[in-house]
């Protein structure tokens, strides 16, 4: 059995916060607001992968009305989903992820969000994909007032062993 599932965030850009994309510090002269490090690439990771695995969404298991997540890096909340992942018999087939955003460049920073995606998720890097994209200069996100990202992933059961 296979299943797929896609998740969204967005959150917006303010002075004084660490700027963090799929879970890796990025040099920007501004972060994303947000009641964890605002990480939108994680938490787009984690309701698709909730989303597959018909789990509900990321508000639902790590609420922003709990003071225990306040703060909390994105990538505990992945590696819980991860958790999740395999309490339920679920593996990643292949994710991929868009980023869109006006600035920063991304591009030097795709390998290293790859890899700590795949080493969250206990999967071979190749079954992650980043992109970046712009919006043009339209709406918040093109006035660099915002970061969004999207995620697809495909999930397969994992397969078992009798021994």
């Amino acid at each position: 059995m296979m299943r797929v599932g896609h998740g969204y965030d967005l959150h917006r850009l303010v002075p004084g916060r660490r700027l963090y994309l799929g879970g890796v510090a990025v040099e920007y002269d501004r972060g994303l607001l947000g009641h964890s490090d605002g990480d939108v690439v994680l938490h787009a990771v984690c309701d698709a992968l909730l989303g597959a695995m018909a789990l509900g969404d990321i508000g639902q298991h790590f609420p922003d009305t709990d003071e225990r997540f306040l703060g909390t890096p994105s990538s505990v909340l992945l590696q819980e989903v991860a958790r999740l992942l395999q309490q339920e018999g679920w593996e990643v087939s292949n994710l991929d992820v868009t980023i869109v955003a006006e600035a920063p460049r991304l591009a030097p920073y795709r390998h290293a969000m790859r890899s700590r995606i795949a080493e969250l998720l206990n999967v071979p890097v190749e079954v992650v994909s980043i992109k970046a994209k712009s919006n043009e200069g339209m709406d918040a996100i093109g006035r660099g007032e915002a970061i969004a990202a999207t995620a697809v992933t495909l999930l397969r059961e994992r397969k078992t062993t009798i021994g």
